[in-house]
């Protein structure tokens, strides 16, 4: 499994956690790794692969590296959001995509991303 660089995806087994598995992926540290943006995107990408790969219905993200990596959260959250979205109608086996945030403040970032996004797409 290891090591694996910014912008990666794993598999491994959930061990005694109540799913079957957890996929693991290396977010870039912000203003350290470039692209950062693209390496981030590649990470949510990565991580979805992963799940068709192995007929997984269900996947729940964390805000990626907006902790420790210091990713500014609102930028995160776009790209997060842009990511899921323009892979949805490629998804096979992923029916449910959550997001599971630390806090208010990451919820709020994340709804505001849907939103705008999702109303650029309405423009179209």
């Amino acid at each position: 499994m290891a090591p694996i660089q910014p912008g990666e995806a794993v598999i491994t087994g959930a061990h005694d956690l109540p799913n079957a598995h957890v996929i693991h992926v290396l977010g870039p540290v912000y203003s350290r790794d470039e692209p950062s943006d693209e390496l981030l995107r590649a990470g949510y990408e990565h991580a979805l692969a992963r799940a068709e790969e192995n007929d997984i219905a269900s996947i729940a993200f964390p805000a990626i590296s907006t902790g420790a990596f210091g990713y500014p959260l609102d930028e995160a959250a776009r790209i997060a959001v842009e990511t899921i979205l323009d892979a949805a109608p490629t998804l096979g086996s992923v029916e449910h995509v959550r997001f599971v945030l630390f806090d208010g403040n990451a919820l709020d970032a994340h709804e505001r991303a849907l939103e705008t996004l999702l109303s650029k797409r309405d423009d179209v």
